[in-house]
């Protein structure tokens, strides 16, 4: 037993638990990281590990969201549970175009645009988008707020009625509590179709997966708690199916797993399982309070540091 390449494993396991779920890129990561700390496996494994691994932060995100996404829970009302089969039907008819599109292109996709440069432009232009998007946010609810007295948002805090009193809330607080989606009850199917639309950005490397879906929501008038949410609902049926898709490709070129590459995997998996955990956790604490922008600028700044290091690397 190797325990070198377990440890090799376990910090691909990290990166995966943190960059799956931060819209940052977890492939862009995974791939970047590949470049300085290589496992020593075969080519069709790594293909197959760098897919399979997210098997363990979807696993945290049932754990996590176990009672919301139970149709059959005994505590739920009727109409509860209705509601939860129609919240599952939004996130199969979303994740429906990414399988449409992305399945037939996934191949070519990696071998042609998985250099860091097409990463770090991907990590750089999305980067921005976040910031833009935002800020856009923020400059119409700003706008809005003469006027927001005379007809105020059912539920919405009282401290935004007026232009006055919503002195003590921050900007990125107003710009969400003027989205017009603020629950996922009110998440329609159009949107969540839209939502599925901009989740096909992701097969490009760099995009991330959770990024897109973001951005898409933003766009279409979510606050970011409902489309956080969703996007972790959207990455069970994208990522057991990728996953599973994966393997099958795996054991169809005549692979099969030696004991030292089914614990590597298992320890990627576990890993990425805990650290998904709190990385959960974390971002649903950190949208209640804060907007993305901050994750746009880390995109930006690794962007940029990528295509510095890969470019002197190349001349030297």
């Amino acid at each position: 037993m190797d325990f070198i390449e377990l440890i090799k494993a376990a910090v691909f396991g990290v990166v995966e638990g943190i960059t799956e779920w931060l819209p940052i890129s977890s492939t862009g990561h995974m791939l970047l990281l590949n470049q300085f700390l290589t496992m020593n496996v075969s080519a069709d494994f790594w293909d197959m590990f760098l897919v399979v691994i997210q098997l363990g932060a979807i696993l945290a995100v049932c754990v996590i969201f176990f009672h919301q996404l139970n149709p059959f829970s005994p505590s739920k009302a009727p109409y509860q549970r209705r509601n939860t089969w129609t919240l599952w039907g939004k996130t199969i008819v979303a994740c429906i175009p990414a399988a449409v599109i992305g399945i037939p292109i996934d191949n070519w996709m990696e071998e042609h645009l998985g250099s860091p440069f097409v990463i770090a432009a991907a990590l750089i232009v999305y980067g921005i988008a976040f910031i833009v998007i935002e800020n856009c946010r923020e400059a119409k609810a700003a706008a809005a707020l003469p006027g927001a007295g005379n007809h105020p948002r059912v539920g919405r805090p009282k401290h935004f009625a007026t232009a006055e009193s919503a002195a003590p809330a921050t900007r990125s607080e107003l710009a969400d509590a003027e989205a017009p989606i603020q629950s996922l009850d009110e998440l329609d199917w159009k949107t969540a179709i839209g939502i599925g639309l901009f989740q096909v950005l992701s097969i490009v490397p760099g995009t991330s997966r959770s990024g897109s879906t973001i951005i898409g929501g933003l766009i279409l008038g979510c606050s970011r708690t409902v489309v956080a949410e969703f996007t972790f609902y959207l990455a069970i049926p994208v990522m057991v199916g990728a996953s599973g898709l994966r393997l099958v490709k795996y054991f169809l070129k005549g692979n099969v797993f030696a004991p030292m590459e089914l614990a590597v995997l298992l320890v990627g998996c576990a890993v990425a399982f805990v650290v998904s955990l709190a990385c959960i956790r974390f971002l649903m604490g950190f949208v209640r309070k804060h907007d993305f922008k901050p994750f746009g600028w880390y995109r930006i700044v690794l962007g940029v540091l990528v295509i510095a290091w890969f470019g002197i690397t190349a001349l030297i």
